[in-house]
């Protein structure tokens, strides 16, 4: 969540009269992430997340985001569905970029998950996988391994910027990852981006899954991997938690169980899954707007992610 492009009080406004939600009390901008523009809005009626879609997320995608949380949220689970306006409509534009209201959900995001709060978390994926096997609409992964090379390109040696030799070493190391990529692998509707900050949690209980708009379908042990690669370390990609670890690979076998063949592919698929962030994190760290209200995240911190899983391949086992 971020804000990129701001929004009137008058727009909103106006905006808002196309529900039944309330006349507007305030609004607050979100500044973590950085996908989109994200605003905290109260109504008369309730709270909701306000989210205006910006370029990376493209407007042709949206009804797929909206289907799957439509879908999971149909079978239970704490997902926040978009709130559709007295047409029917769920997707809008507002100043200028499409947009949505969303169901705000109770819940803190913790920076420091215990091994307990893990275990849940986990949990929570593996029954919204098991959720999604049904699930018939299908979305390329946007930020999968076909796109991992040209994003290193993009970014070329402005990379040794941020560290010097960082170019060389993330070519090195794509270049095994692509070479290495498993194949046959389940594959289904995934989430692709669970860190910490898009679950929401009450105590040990998870109150919601959020920020779906990596979803994608793509190899259903990635999701695995990506949130392995995201909660076992702390923030600077140092210190993994063995524990945490553990209790991820367990909370997720209570809902949805690994195959032999997805097991083994961990290794591999965490590496690839640091390559992607740390790439991703790069672009946003160059190219970021000066004058953006986002953090922007460190991209090394993924680098030494990486470093780890390379040195430790039996880190799954």
């Amino acid at each position: 969540m971020a804000v990129y492009t701001h929004v009137s009080a008058e727009a909103l406004g106006a905006f808002l009269r196309r529900y039944d939600v309330g006349e507007l009390v305030s609004v607050k901008g979100i500044a973590e992430g950085v996908e989109n523009s994200n605003y905290l809005v109260d109504t008369t009626g309730a709270r909701f997340i306000l989210t205006l879609y910006e370029k990376r997320v493209a407007a042709d995608d949206l009804p797929f985001f909206m289907a799957l949380l439509d879908h999971l949220a149909a079978r239970g689970l704490a997902v926040p569905p978009a709130i559709a306006d007295r047409a029917g409509g769920v997707i809008q534009e507002l100043e200028g970029r499409p947009a949505c209201l969303i169901r705000f959900l109770t819940g803190v995001s913790v920076s420091h998950p215990t091994p307990a709060q893990a275990h849940a978390a986990a949990r929570a994926m593996g029954e919204m996988h098991a959720a999604l096997a049904d699930f018939a609409q299908t979305r390329v992964n946007s930020m999968g391994i076909a796109t991992w090379r040209p994003l290193l390109e993009r970014c070329g040696r402005d990379l040794d910027a941020i560290q010097p030799g960082l170019f060389d070493r993330v070519d090195t190391a794509l270049a095994r990852v692509e070479a290495a990529w498993p194949l046959g692998l389940p594959v289904s509707a995934i989430h692709a981006d669970l860190f910490p900050d898009n679950v929401l949690m009450r105590g040990d209980e998870v109150t919601g899954l959020i920020d779906f708009y990596f979803a994608c379908t793509d190899v259903r042990a990635l999701d695995v991997a990506v949130m392995h690669s995201a909660w076992t370390f702390d923030a600077h990609g140092r210190d993994p938690d063995a524990a945490i670890g553990a209790a991820l690979l367990d909370g997720y076998g209570t809902s949805f169980a690994l195959s032999a063949a997805e097991r083994a592919a961990l290794p591999l698929l965490a590496q690839g899954a640091c390559v992607r962030f740390l790439l991703s994190r790069a672009w946003d760290w160059l190219h970021t707007p000066a004058d953006a209200l986002v953090m922007r995240k460190d991209p090394l911190a993924y680098l030494r992610r990486l470093d780890w899983y390379e040195a430790n391949p039996r880190a799954f086992a």
